[in-house]
């Protein structure tokens, strides 16, 4: 008896024992996770003073760089208003200084900072519906939006070699026309990571800005469609003008300016304009649009040449300004000109391609040899076979 009550003290004790370390051993966890912690986050101060130095030495060759550049341009567009050439020195002929030092380091205290949503396609639609009615008319399939694309195109004067290599280039060659961009490849964990949509890959803003621009047109055309259609198909266009207006005025409710129609895109309204895309019979019109206000621009600037497909492309990147000031520059110029004089700083600094093909002439040869590269892959195919069946 003796024996059993000592044996059971024991165990209470064992018991007890193994009790209090339970209770412990999360408190000593929790010690040692702040001890790991603040020694991360003193590494992590230092790493930022390091960054920081090489970020402010690096500040002083890049400000008045990127200054020189935004004085050149200003004095380049006075220059074409009056109707004269730039000539070379009208551009910074030296490359822009690049960031060498270190990366900006990861704060331990939040390493998962979430990343700005972008609204993808269940947006537009959600919001179209919401606030226009809007359901857009979706193709039954790819190649019947291909087709209503290449048929708008060749109507507005645009060849299949322009459309279809610009496809290439902007949709990676394969993509649907839903296609957005950061979701060009079924992989786990993809995001979207602007609003570009589509064959042309418009943003939300080029959607309001068309609308604002070529809105007028548009409905015409579609009017023009009903004129010819059977009763339920005239009725639906007719609809879709009606729904079109009250999206043209929303567009036209600010000045015509891409900093006033960004706003309007950043809304839910003007996300539920970029439905338009969608749309079988609009979204190919505005994709159409946005390609020959740029052929129009270098016309209306006294170039008849025929643009190629990459000249194209700069224009569709860079805007029209910046895009022409390219395609007219003499061949022996467009070997000189950086591109960082098309570019804001912001856009240059996150565009690789543009860093790397450094010069005017290098770039256009290197957009040309992707799209030729881009335009041997399936979707590309199914376009031009869309454009030969139209022409």
């Amino acid at each position: 008896m003796k024996l059993r009550t000592t044996m059971t003290r024991a165990n209470g004790v064992r018991s007890l024992t193994t009790a209090a370390l339970l209770i412990l051993c999360p408190i000593f966890a929790l010690h040692a996770y702040a001890d790991d912690l603040a020694q991360q986050i003193r590494a992590y101060k230092e790493k930022l003073a390091i960054y920081t130095m090489a970020r402010a030495a690096y500040e002083q060759e890049a400000a008045p760089y990127w200054a020189t550049i935004n004085e050149k341009r200003k004095r380049r567009i006075a220059r074409q208003h009056g109707g004269e050439r730039p000539s070379a020195s009208d551009y910074v002929l030296n490359q822009p200084p690049l960031y060498t030092g270190p990366p900006k380091p990861i704060d331990p205290e939040k390493p998962h900072a979430d990343a700005e949503y972008v609204p993808v396609v269940a947006d537009f639609l959600e919001q179209a519906r919401k606030h226009f009615e809007f359901v857009p008319d979706r193709p039954i399939s790819d190649e019947a939006y291909a087709q209503a694309y290449a048929k708008a195109a060749l109507a507005a004067g645009l060849t299949s070699e322009q459309c279809v290599k610009i496809y290439a280039f902007e949709s990676g060659g394969a993509g649907g026309y839903a296609v957005q961009a950061g979701l060009e490849y079924d992989r786990p964990g993809a995001r979207a990571i602007t609003t570009a949509l589509g064959y042309n890959q418009l943003l939300t803003t080029n959607s309001i800005e068309l609308l604002a621009e070529a809105g007028d047109t548009i409905v015409a055309t579609l009017r023009d469609k009903a004129q010819s259609a059977d009763d339920v198909r005239r009725e639906r266009l007719l609809e879709k003008v009606a729904i079109l207006k009250k999206m043209i005025a929303f567009s036209r409710s600010v000045p015509d300016r891409w900093a006033a129609h960004s706003r309007l895109a950043a809304t839910d309204k003007g996300l539920g304009v970029h439905a338009l895309i969608l749309d079988v019979d609009i979204g190919p019109l505005l994709q159409v649009h946005k390609l020959l206000t740029s052929v129009i621009y270098a016309k209306r600037k006294g170039y008849d040449a025929p643009l190629t497909a990459a000249e194209l492309e700069m224009m569709n990147l860079t805007g029209d300004g910046n895009g022409f000031d390219m395609v007219s520059m003499p061949d022996d110029l467009r070997k000189k000109v950086p591109t960082s004089n098309f570019f804001q700083r912001g856009g240059y600094e996150r565009n690789p391609v543009a860093i790397r093909n450094n010069t005017v002439a290098k770039l256009l040869a290197a957009t040309d040899a992707k799209m030729e590269e881009e335009a041997q892959l399936s979707g590309a195919k199914s376009l031009r076979l869309a454009f030969q069946r139209t022409e």
